[in-house]
């Protein structure tokens, strides 16, 4: 019998393409079942067939997808997560099925309409289903065999449907691919790790399942014991594991793709970790991919997940050996917010081997010294860190700056470092070698966790919201130990703090009820894994900016069409010859006026790499500083000078400037093409420097490229003239109102092309009216109101913090509610939002992780918190100021 793992190695040396994509058409089934055809985009048509089958002696309630002809083709199982159904995975079966698959999904024991009870993936109960479900799929006549009774069949799932997934291909040699979601390797340790109970999650766990009277009596039992006492046994560890992956460790040969979440309090990054190990040990290809989100909410990247998905089980069910199925390790990137649709942003890193937690480890001295603290009677009040169940993706904020966790004074100690000298960007897991003491004869239950902490040391964001639990025995008490963090992958900047903390208590966990003392001393650095070999990918941009390094207008033929005077050109300061540009007292009064001012005195220096927004209210004087700048007006006072160059009309140096302003004129009759290749020729550069290939994809007109410019609408027009700002390679570019015209996602392709391009050294000067655009995109400000600048500085400066806090939450707020956070001490006020499903809070003293603490302790469902003082609040309160 071949076993899987040697068909996949049989396969690597094929040629590409070998296997066409299987478009399959709709077989004759056999026996009985309920058939519906399912809506498609276009073809192939997908068909669904429901039935009860009885796979392990207990009816299973499934559903069959197929699509196309009548060839043969792999089959795939989809599991789903637990507390769910096989409904919830019915989109991605349709997708598969369309794409040559035969797809089967069912409802686990004890959901959905499935019989039997819940038995957490035993290999007598669901792992067994399983195995009969493969049985069926080996009699389907359209099925793909390899041999008589083993279909070619791949399984992926989530969480719950993931497990199962790595169980079956334990237990079940016919399994030849799968595709773990967000799961678990052993269950004991993400139920029980290091010996602490993770009582929130379980308790959750339960619910979801419907009450402890829909498990196995035995694990029902299990639960009431673990959840009475607080501490796990070894008879609850020994069931769970003898029901988890790791059981089967040295079994699982098959092609893996490891997706694991990286905000999951749940089942951390350390237990894709584990599967890697185990699984490459056996022999088999593995890929890593820690995504955005996870239990605790955030982003699952759904879309790309199941297309990494769907291209692993091309490559090695399908066995089309050309299908790239991406590297052996990524991971998800995240911060900012995009504007055009409230979306995390993110971008990917990753690298041809994977690292591992501790890899490129990286020593930061931290304070020395003992700390003392106490695990109060009852563990209460407990500290926060992931509060499960809130939703919303609470940990995704600790990625864009927010802080929301709290530990509570005299019950932890912290050692911090010094400010970094440079950022640091850690992927894995953060180890400590520490001496940790307890009350004489009791178990040290602590909590770890680093923070970074701002430069100004009032601010600290907990990395995904994630602690790390211990219990540490009497007997490893006294003497050095090393206590691995959690594993993240977070970036903290040059002159930020880590803070190591050991917390005596977590919401999220059972702490002894019994008070007790701990002392923790730090016997060395904190060591942080940097994982040198992961390097930032590209992936999430259009494929035009991979080698985009700038975009560009040269004005020299325009300037042609003036007829201004040219006037002497001071000499070259050699001081500025590295600085883009620096304007100096600059003033310009309206025509036919003796004192009326457009700009005045005027002065601000942009550096190289900056996008700097140059913002203000309508006769503000923006245009016309961007016109003195290109040289097609001329100052009444003051300087401009561009990379040390005094600007006047035809100085050589506009060359190394490219400006959209106020639209570009083109010849109506000709095509847009056409258009660009004039212009270009009129510069007389070589057409090898213009990159206009590049530029036309910015555009993305389309074949609208070819007919003629007459024929454009607005937004036409607009995306045409940013291609022409585009053509050949200039260090400062210009763009004025340049998203005029353009819809959401040519907004945001537009912001990635300004971020990257000043990312290569070049700078960016854009003069825009979305703030909410140039918030995203732009590094610096300049405010400007009547011609004079108001302020000029980094974004994050200008708008600042505030003290308004904007809390979004999943049920409407009541009055009565609204005024008890009111009343709370530190809370100047709190406002329902127009919808009720949400708070304006302003705070009069309190922190927002104060604030965040109360809001749980009133059971609010928070969805978010997070400052409310945007750009367009501080711009306002600048013009506003400036008026007075």
């Amino acid at each position: 019998m071949e076993t899987p793992t040697a068909r996949w190695r049989r396969l690597l040396p094929r040629t590409p393409g070998r296997w066409a994509a299987a478009v399959a058409a709709l077989a004759v089934l056999v026996g009985g079942g309920t058939w519906t055809a399912v809506a498609d985009d276009g073809p192939p048509a997908v068909q669904r067939e429901d039935r009860m089958l009885r796979p392990g002696g207990v009816e299973i309630d499934t559903s069959y997808f197929t699509a196309g002809g009548s060839g043969k083709r792999p089959a795939v199982l989809i599991g789903h997560g637990f507390g769910g159904s096989k409904n919830d995975v019915r989109a991605q079966a349709e997708k598969l099925a369309a794409e040559g698959y035969a797809v089967l999904t069912w409802s686990a024991r004890g959901f959905g309409k499935s019989g039997g009870a819940i038995s957490l993936n035993d290999p007598d109960g669901e792992v067994k289903d399983v195995s009969g479900l493969i049985d069926w799929l080996a009699k389907r006549p359209e099925v793909e065999l390899d041999k008589k009774g083993d279909p070619r069949v791949g399984l992926t799932g989530a969480s719950y449907g993931g497990a199962v997934s790595l169980l079956a291909a334990g237990h079940d040699q016919r399994v030849d691919a799968i595709a773990p979601v967000i799961t678990y390797w052993n269950l004991a340790d993400a139920l029980f790790p290091d010996g602490v109970f993770k009582k929130l999650w379980a308790g959750i766990f339960v619910t979801s399942g419907g009450g402890c009277e829909k498990f196995e009596k035995k694990l029902c039992e299990m639960y009431e014991r673990v959840a009475v006492s607080g501490k796990p046994d070894a008879e609850a560890r020994a069931l769970l594991t003898e029901r988890s992956p790791s059981a089967v460790a040295d079994r699982i040969k098959v092609p893996s793709l490891l997706l694991q979440g990286q905000s999951d309090s749940l089942f951390p990054l350390g237990h894709a970790d584990a599967m890697q190990k185990a699984i490459s040990a056996n022999g088999a290809p593995v890929s890593v991919d820690w995504i955005s989100g996870g239990h605790d909410g955030g982003d699952n990247e759904t879309s790309r997940v199941e297309g990494r998905v769907g291209a692993w089980f091309d490559r090695y069910l399908k066995e089309e050996t050309g299908t790239d199925t991406g590297p052996a390790f990524r991971v998800t990137r995240t911060g900012g917010i995009d504007s055009t649709d409230g979306a995390a942003l993110k971008r990917g890193a990753s690298s041809d081997t994977y690292p591992g937690l501790r890899s490129g480890g990286r020593e930061i001295p931290l304070g020395e010294g003992t700390k003392t603290f106490r695990n109060p009677a009852g563990s209460a009040p407990p500290a926060i860190s992931a509060v499960p169940g809130v939703g919303g993706g609470l940990s995704q904020l600790s990625s864009l700056g927010v802080g929301l966790s709290l530990d509570f004074p005299g019950q932890f100690g912290r050692f911090e470092s010094a400010p970094l000298a440079t950022s640091v960007h850690v992927t894995g897991t953060p180890t400590a070698r520490v001496t940790v003491k307890a009350t004489e004869g009791r178990d040290a239950v602590l909590f770890g966790k680093v923070y970074d902490v701002s430069p100004d040391g009032r601010q600290q964001v907990l990395p995904s919201q994630l602690v790390a639990p211990y219990r540490i025995t009497p007997d490893q008490q006294g003497k050095p130990i090393e206590l691995a963090l959690p594993a993240v992958d977070h970036e903290f900047d040059a002159g930020h703090r880590m803070r190591l903390v050991f917390s005596a208590t977590d919401l999220g966990y059972a702490s002894p009820a019994e008070p007790a003392t701990y002392t923790v001393t730090a016997d060395g650095p904190l060591t942080v894994p940097t994982a040198p070999a992961v390097t930032t990918a590209a992936a999430t941009l259009p494929w035009w900016t991979w080698g985009l390094p700038a975009a560009a207008l040269v004005i020299a033929a325009a300037l042609l069409l003036t007829a201004r005077r040219r006037t002497a050109t001071p000499a070259p300061d050699p001081a500025l010859t590295d600085v883009p540009l620096q304007i100096t007292g600059l003033s310009k009064k309206y025509a036919k006026s003796v004192d009326r001012y457009a700009v005045r005195e005027l002065s601000f220096r942009v550096e190289k790499g900056q996008v700097l927004g140059l913002l203000g209210p309508n006769g503000a004087g923006k245009t016309t500083t961007l016109r003195m700048l290109m040289g097609l007006i001329t100052p009444d006072e003051g300087e401009i000078r561009v990379f040390g160059q005094a600007i006047r009309p035809g100085a050589p140096v506009l060359s190394r400037v490219g400006a959209f302003v106020e639209g570009a004129g083109f010849l109506p009759h000709l095509s847009g093409r056409a258009n660009l290749d004039l212009y270009w020729q009129a510069t007389g550069r070589p057409a090898e420097d213009a990159y206009i290939d590049e530029a036309l994809e910015i555009a993305g007109l389309g074949d609208a490229l070819a007919r003629a410019v007459r024929t454009y609408s607005q937004g036409m027009r607009q995306r045409l003239a940013i291609a022409q700002a585009m053509l050949g390679m200039p260090d400062l570019l210009i763009l004025d109102e340049p998203t005029n015209g353009l819809d959401p996602p040519q907004i945001r392709e537009m912001r990635d092309v300004m971020i990257r391009y000043a990312a290569g050294g070049r700078t960016v000067i854009v003069s825009s009216h979305l703030l909410s655009e140039v918030e995203q995109s732009c590094t610096h400000l300049v405010v400007m109101d009547r011609g004079r600048l108001v302020q000029a500085g980094p974004v994050a400066e200008i708008t600042g913090s505030g003290d308004m806090i904007l809390v979004t939450t999943a049920e409407e707020v009541s009055d009565p509610l609204a005024e008890k956070v009111a009343s709370l001490p530190g809370i100047g006020s709190a406002v329902r939002l127009d919808d009720g499903r949400g708070l304006l809070v302003r705070l009069d003293g309190a922190t927002t992780s104060r604030l965040v603490a109360d809001l749980v302790r009133l059971d609010i469902p928070v969805t978010g918190v997070g400052p409310h003082r945007r750009l367009e609040d501080a711009f306002l309160t600048l013009i506003s100021g400036g008026a007075a």
